[in-house]
């Protein structure tokens, strides 16, 4: 990730500048506000502003005036019974904005998730910078048995940047929108070489076809046409916490396509930082929990009785009964 100097020396002017006022305010979360948090080769997730913490959160289940006698055991302890019962509403009295750059391909299955505000840098508008994605070589070469890390296990310290890739490259044979399988070192080199090249002659034709005081190009708008997926755009995003936390529930599973899991990832960072009684419950009872169907339920009692159970008997189909198995770790 790489800024101007006139970036670096906006950010560094809106974090030395202090506001009074009476609103609650998140020491950790004030900590990293505004600053550039590295995603990928060339992004990035900024913290413009917020409102809320878990107090209003608490203060909206209950919809009291203050924070009184109360002790955080007892916030902590309604949080996670709204968590565990999904009661939503409260969790919606939070609200984050932040500036994020990303690939457009990424941009694009960011974008279904349509319970933010989005405002997006305009190509038609302005010209976009020489920047684009490209796979760090190592990842495309990683072994599977490395995918089982998920990005809930990042940790942002000081300017720790975002970690390897843990996932593989080659197309799965069994899902069509996944990858199994692994490059062995020159067809991995060869990969990113292609990429590289490919993205890079967009780009030059991209210029080109912006022109030049001499020779003046065509439109921004039709210019942008022959651009990869891979080029990086940004966009300021405002979204309340509960439905913050339903992005990163999808985003940040395994089996999510692994560079919008690295932004999921830092955006659960983010809310450790935040709402850290509501991220525990969260990591608790979504993340690390599990929901099971009548019959599926039906199944874990039988096998608490002591009755054998096989798939046949089940009344599962050959795939819930496979998840079941490893969700019980009997695999």
């Amino acid at each position: 990730m790489t800024l101007t100097r006139e970036q670096e020396h906006e950010i560094e002017a809106l974090r030395a500048t202090r506001h009074e006022t009476k609103r609650t305010t998140v020491p950790a979360l004030e900590e990293i506000l505004y600053r550039p948090l590295p995603v990928l080769d060339h992004g990035f997730v900024r913290v413009i502003d917020y409102m809320g913490d878990d107090t209003a959160i608490v203060q909206a289940a209950r919809v009291s005036y203050g924070q009184g006698t109360k002790r955080v055991s007892s916030d902590r302890g309604l949080i996670n019974y709204l968590m565990r019962n999904r009661h939503t509403s409260p969790f919606e009295m939070c609200e984050i904005k932040l500036h994020i750059k990303l690939p457009i391909f990424v941009a694009r299955q960011w974008i279904r998730h349509r319970t933010a505000n989005v405002n997006e840098y305009s190509a038609r508008y302005s010209v976009l910078d020489r920047e684009f994605y490209i796979p760090d070589e190592e990842f495309l070469r990683l072994q599977k048995a490395q995918r089982k890390t998920a990005p809930a296990q990042l940790t942002l310290l000081g300017d720790a940047e975002c970690p390897r890739p843990e996932a593989t490259a080659a197309q799965s044979e069994t899902n069509k929108q996944g990858r199994e399988g692994v490059l062995d070192a020159d067809a991995a080199a060869a990969v990113i070489r292609e990429i590289r090249r490919v993205s890079a002659t967009a780009f030059t034709v991209y210029d080109k076809l912006l022109g030049d005081e001499e020779h003046p190009g065509i439109a921004r708008e039709l210019a942008r046409i022959v651009l990869p997926l891979s080029t990086y755009t940004q966009w300021y995003w405002k979204i309340d916490l509960h439905n913050l936390l339903h992005f990163i529930a999808l985003r940040a599973d395994p089996h999510a396509q692994y560079e919008i899991r690295a932004y999921a990832g830092l955006l659960l960072d983010i809310v450790r930082r935040w709402v850290p009684l509501t991220a525990t419950a969260f990591e608790e009872y979504r993340l690390g929990g599990a929901t099971l169907s009548a019959t599926a339920l039906e199944v874990v009692r039988r096998l608490l009785r002591g009755e054998p159970v096989t798939a046949e008997t089940s009344g599962l189909s050959g795939r819930e009964w496979r998840e079941l198995q490893a969700l019980l770790g009997r695999e």
